[in-house]
């Protein structure tokens, strides 16, 4: 969806835009090949080929802090397809729903491997920082109100500035809300039983008795929680981001790869 984007070019906002697709123009490579754009000056042409090109180069470079700066964050979703490989899905425990209140947990799934970083056990700014370095983008529920700030504060530098993708926005957009759980059930992502009804509440109860009276088993429930927030996520942007896509671009459009 990214290389079919032009909505970051001056003067070109989603009307313009649809109607460039409308016009066979889909793709960088093929707005670049125009010698003319209808209501735009060569002046203004010339510079959007400039740009368009230090894209395609960005792109190839896998410089995903370009975008990041270049697109508005309500348009980060269309970065998905093209850094979907260097995406990291995350989840935030804390002891309560406050900002300030410490974390205890923070789960990385990066679509193969969970990694889980525990309070008073590996969750160390270094270990933080190696898992991170490697995202081109980041997914989260609701993380840009609480799991990114709450990480900034404790861990400054910790969170790369790359896309991210705040999944809680983009479903109401599509008029999808409530919390995680219930979009979950809503779109027919399966959680574990033993997991399924828990909630935040639960999750610091569950930190508790860990601390308190040492109960593994509630530390192994957490970390489950935790990890199947995590990897829903990815079912969920997949489904989210198609959604998006078909609905700006058109079904005629967004069914196929526009490359």
């Amino acid at each position: 969806m990214l290389v079919n984007s032009f909505v970051f070019l001056e003067g070109v906002g989603v009307a313009r835009e649809r109607a460039l697709w409308q016009a066979g123009i889909v793709t960088w490579d093929r707005f670049m090949e125009e010698d003319r754009i209808t209501g735009m000056s060569a002046d203004k042409k010339a510079k959007a080929d400039g740009i368009l090109d230090d894209a395609r180069q960005r792109l190839r470079k896998g410089d995903c802090q370009y975008f990041s700066a270049m697109i508005k964050t309500k348009d980060h979703w269309r970065c998905f397809e093209e850094f979907r490989n260097r995406v990291i899905y995350l989840d935030i425990e804390t002891t309560g729903i406050s900002k300030s209140a410490p974390i205890t947990m923070i789960g990385m799934y990066d679509g193969r491997r969970m990694h889980t970083l525990v309070r008073g056990q590996n969750l160390t700014n270094d270990n933080l920082r190696a898992i991170l370095e490697h995202a081109g983008m980041i997914v989260s529920f609701n993380g840009a109100s609480f799991d990114l700030p709450v990480i900034e504060s404790a861990f400054p530098g910790a969170v790369p500035p790359v896309p991210h993708l705040d999944l809680k926005h983009l479903l109401r957009r599509l008029g999808r809300v409530g919390g995680l759980k219930a979009i979950e059930r809503e779109m027919g992502v399966d959680r574990d039983l033993r997991i399924q009804y828990l909630t935040g509440q639960d999750a610091a109860y569950l930190w508790r008795l860990w601390r308190r009276r040492g109960a593994w088993n509630a530390l192994e429930t957490l970390k489950e929680y935790n990890s199947q927030d995590c990897i829903n996520l990815e079912t969920i942007a997949e489904a989210a981001c198609m959604e998006m896509k078909s609905r700006v671009m058109g079904p005629a459009l967004s069914d196929t790869k526009l490359r």
